[in-house]
């Protein structure tokens, strides 16, 4: 018979909720879950149905954005509203055609270094916390990079993939998209950030490098904001991004890294 190995004192107060959001050690009731188990779920749930089907608060977002002195561009995708957005993924990777006017006339003869797109994606709660926090952050490091930035884009109904003709028609040599990331039981106000390199209309997904779960208890504003300029700093010198930086970057010459 095998010997059985006794948990150490320390091993049975172990208590996994303080080590993770996921739902463990949720204990049970007979065959069920606890009442308090039970009703946390369905809590969870609303709230993350919620952050999908409610609206960004734009017009507070504009103007926190304008308090710290950035300009900001509205535009729409070719998702006319919420219901055909969520059924309809592709239209909320096209830019309305007025849309991609405007931007155009916000662009300049040199163009933009950087362009950083604000889309509502999957969650209005992930944009409405995080986005201002995190532009606020990283406005100072591009700075510091000396790269020159576009006006932030509000994008309504947009997709990751709406940064690319946003960045293609403001003249910008790479798009950060801050989207809101799909809601989860754990965490309903995720935001993602998407950095890519050369946007243009088409360009695949592995053209793109993320840095995710961007909220209070995931990945802090400020680590975020360095994790961020970091990789712009990367793509800036070797005008690529997305699987092909990591090899892109080892090849640098070492005074350049």
């Amino acid at each position: 018979m095998a010997k059985v190995i006794e948990p150490s004192v320390a091993d049975k107060t172990l208590d996994l909720k303080e080590m993770t959001d996921a739902r463990v050690s949720l204990g049970r009731h007979g065959a069920g879950l606890p009442t308090q188990a039970q009703l946390s779920f369905l809590l969870d749930h609303a709230r993350a149905r919620e952050a999908v089907w409610t609206s960004v608060d734009r017009a507070s977002l504009i103007d926190r954005l304008n308090r710290i002195g950035l300009a900001v561009i509205g535009v729409d995708s070719m998702a006319p509203d919420r219901s055909i957005y969520v059924r309809r993924p592709d239209l909320g990777r096209l830019l309305a055609p007025e849309s991609t006017e405007r931007l155009k006339q916000a662009g300049t003869a040199k163009g933009y270094d950087v362009a950083i797109v604000v889309a509502d994606g999957l969650s209005s709660s992930a944009v409405d916390l995080n986005a201002v926090p995190l532009i606020e952050a990283l406005v100072p490091k591009l700075a510091g990079l000396n790269l020159s930035a576009a006006p932030i884009v509000m994008a309504n109904q947009a997709r990751v993939a709406l940064g690319d003709p946003a960045g293609e028609a403001l003249g910008a040599k790479l798009t950060i998209v801050l989207v809101g990331e799909r809601p989860g039981l754990s965490a309903a106000d995720s935001l993602g950030a998407y950095i890519t390199y050369g946007p243009k209309s088409g360009n695949p997904d592995s053209g793109r490098n993320c840095v995710s779960n961007i909220r209070d208890g995931g990945l802090p504003i400020r680590e975020a904001a360095e994790a961020i300029a970091a990789l712009v700093r990367d793509m800036m010198k070797t005008r690529v991004s997305g699987v092909a930086l990591k090899a892109a970057v080892a090849k640098l010459p070492a005074s350049k890294v």
